[in-house]
């Protein structure tokens, strides 16, 4: 299975596009090297900006850049940049809508094994609740590339996850990707499985073993959390018998709420579960010991949508 990391996807992309974007400039506080911003700090050392341990001053730092016409870009462990940070980034970034590009890296359980001070399962929530940002969640290599892409073209700030650790790659020749576009991976009319990120994969798995079982299952890979496609979830509704949303988060606030609040309002019925973490912080572990403890992975999302059409 070939695998890629998206924090390698993410730098890459940025370098390539920084050659004919001057504009363009990277700050970190003290994570360069963790978080691969230094692919762009070795490349253009004068456009990028380590400002030590401190989170505040990073994204204030960046909204004084933006306001005198750069685009800066972001990188720290998710945590601590809409945790520690979060008063900057909903004060000095998202008030004013200034074009920063904050990149939230070891998300989910990518670095597990850092404990519940390093990783995070509720960034996405708190991205969400900031008026004007935009929250992009890919699934692989090759979506966080067009993700990173989008970002910088796209005017105002956008939160984009990516995880630590090297992931399943699912697009192997060409990657559509629009903000707010979702992309259907398989069609199905038994179950909709709606997953973002590292569990797009793991989906497209319970897919597999669903279809072994007789049953047709949608995936959709819900790259964009805000602005949500919300006519990929309702042609969902009216298409399948029940809906599954899959996210590496807490289920408060994420994928899942969006997708509910979405169903909701429309006045939608259809059978629905959101498959993610309790209300609760996750234990220590590598990733995919941590998918094997919250049912994360191909059979578990497999056995909660077999439930779920049984329930119908």
């Amino acid at each position: 299975m070939e695998k890629a990391m998206t924090r390698e996807a993410w730098s890459t992309t940025l370098v390539e596009l920084a050659e004919s974007r001057p504009e363009i400039v990277v700050l970190s506080a003290d994570l360069m090297k963790a978080t691969l911003a230094s692919r762009f700090s070795d490349r253009f050392p004068d456009r990028s900006f380590n400002v030590g341990v401190a989170e505040q001053d990073l994204v204030g730092v960046a909204a004084g850049l933006a306001l005198t016409g750069k685009i800066p870009v972001v990188a720290t462990f998710a945590v601590f940049l809409l945790m520690r940070a979060c008063e900057q980034v909903r004060t000095d970034v998202c008030y004013p809508k200034l074009n920063v590009k904050l990149i939230g890296t070891a998300g989910g359980f990518s670095f597990g094994l850092g404990g519940v001070t390093h990783a995070t399962t509720e960034d996405l929530s708190i991205a969400r609740t900031l008026p004007n940002m935009t929250v992009l969640a890919p699934a692989d290599y090759a979506e966080t590339c067009q993700a990173m892409r989008a970002a910088i073209d796209h005017p105002g700030p956008v939160y984009l996850r990516v995880g630590r650790s090297a992931e399943p790659v699912i697009y192997h020749s060409g990657c559509p990707f629009q903000i707010g576009r979702a992309n259907v991976l398989r069609p199905g009319e038994d179950v909709s499985l709606l997953a973002c990120g590292s569990m797009v994969f793991e989906a497209l798995q319970a897919a597999d073993i669903l279809a072994g079982q007789g049953l047709t299952a949608r995936v959709v890979d819900m790259h964009t959390l805000k602005p949500l496609d919300t006519s990929a979830v309702l042609s969902a509704a009216a298409e399948s018998r029940a809906i599954l949303t899959i996210e590496e988060h807490t289920v408060i606030g994420g994928l899942g709420s969006a997708v509910a609040e979405t169903l909701a309002e429309a006045g939608v019925s259809v059978r629905f579960k959101r498959l993610g973490m309790a209300d609760a912080f996750a234990t220590e572990g590598n990733a995919d010991y941590l998918r094997q403890v919250y049912g994360l992975h191909g059979e578990g999302i497999a056995r909660e949508a077999l439930a779920l059409l049984e329930a119908t």
